[in-house]
């Protein structure tokens, strides 16, 4: 069926075999990377998750108990979606009148650490062992800290509409699902560019403006392909990555109950395709050369009717368009977006201004032989201290 835009209308394809020629070794080697890489099915929209992966949440600031404080309440919000999800919120005013209200024996950036490094060690060692057998595909692991909100929606255990919002307990807000709202107040973006940027020891590396198209893989469903492109003079796309989506390998939310914002620690990794055949460099380019730039469009691009798929093999279910400012230090590199996502399945979008650090050098100690625990777990103490203290306002 012939695509319609769904910034004007809404709308999907079936499996198709490629009509390349393979050896069966070759075919039969490429099959399986391709599963390695998206063995689960994703758990909410386009995320893939590892088979070992792991999921945790908890939350920082609570009492000596390990309860939450009396300030503490959950209170619902609206956003552009309509959706209303619930968000832990502080009635004290500053995080020095949290403190007056408990003796903390451990800082929060040492609490984090803590439940952070065994389940990063772990996560690691399962996916060392991936690496390791993967052929001429390049996996990119990545260990990275997202600033946000925590939002909490309900399940099938428990309805948003019968919560009691003024008594919060870790066990009963463990029954929800989350996710992670990474749209910043622009305010805090200028404080962080402007006020923390010259303090913290990093150089500017540059900006990117990229525009990223989405693409299903129709011969293997799980599997979706992002494509990476810059912008010549003549306003055409050119293509210089192909990649498959991450696959999340660990996932630690931490909701900061004295900070207005909260954290999420993940690695996941990427895996760049660079053996694609010529079967598929030619359906990719040929949605790539069809693409128009449209900046009155959600995502900032559009393609012709009919010309959103390419030859049985590829769909295209998503554009996005983003603008980054990335700052590098010797242990991290800080970045800076500003994204306009559009999801044409669903025919929702948004635009977003987001911060995240990568921590590049404990990912490099990690992958070093006989890599020393301790080592690591000082590291990952130091930068989640400049994040609580630099980032976390």
């Amino acid at each position: 069926m012939a695509y319609i835009p769904p910034h004007m209308r809404r709308s999907e394809d079936v499996r198709r075999a490629s009509p390349f020629p393979e050896t069966l070794q070759a075919q039969f080697q490429r099959i399986m990377n391709l599963r390695a890489s998206t063995s689960h099915q994703n758990k909410s929209g386009n995320i893939v998750y590892a088979d070992h992966a792991i999921s945790k949440w908890f939350a920082v600031g609570l009492d000596d108990g390990g309860h939450f404080p009396p300030n503490i309440h959950l209170e619902p919000i609206s956003l552009k979606s309509g959706e209303k999800p619930l968000v832990l919120v502080n009635s004290v005013v500053t995080e020095e009148d949290c403190k007056l209200e408990r003796n903390c024996s451990k800082s929060p950036w040492e609490i984090i650490a803590e439940n952070v490094h065994q389940e990063l060690v772990s996560s690691f060692e399962s996916l060392r062992k991936e690496i390791d057998g993967q052929g001429s595909e390049k996996v990119k692991p990545a260990l990275v800290a997202r600033l946000g909100k925590i939002h909490f929606r309900g399940s099938h255990l428990m309805g948003l509409e019968t919560v009691n919002k003024t008594q919060v307990e870790e066990s009963f807000l463990r029954k929800f699902r989350r996710s992670l709202y990474t749209d910043i107040p622009s305010s805090y973006m200028e404080n962080i560019i402007d006020g923390v940027v010259p303090v913290i020891g990093v150089d500017f590396e540059g900006e990117k403006d990229v525009y990223h198209v989405k693409l299903s893989d129709n011969a293997w469903p799980y599997a979706t392909t992002s494509c990476k492109c810059s912008v010549m003079e003549n306003k055409k796309l050119v293509l210089y990555k192909v990649e498959l989506n991450p696959v999340r390998q660990m996932v630690i939310d931490v909701s900061c109950l004295d900070k207005n914002l909260d954290l999420r620690v993940a690695l996941s990794t990427k895996k760049i395709l660079t053996t694609l055949t010529e079967d598929e460099k030619n359906s990719i380019s040929d949605l790539i050369n069809s693409v128009v730039l449209d900046s009155d469009m959600k995502g900032g691009l559009r393609w012709p009717l009919g010309k959103a798929s390419s030859g049985g093999r590829y769909s295209v279910i998503g554009a996005w368009h983003t603008v980054t400012k990335a700052y590098k230090s010797s242990s991290f590199r800080l970045k800076v977006r500003d994204a306009d996502r559009f999801d044409f399945k669903s025919g929702s979008g948004e635009v977003t201004r987001e911060i995240y650090l990568k921590l590049k050098r404990i990912v490099s100690e990690m992958q070093e032989p006989g890599a020393e625990s301790d080592s690591i777990s000082s590291m990952l103490e130091d930068s989640l201290r400049l994040i609580w203290d630099k980032f976390l306002l």
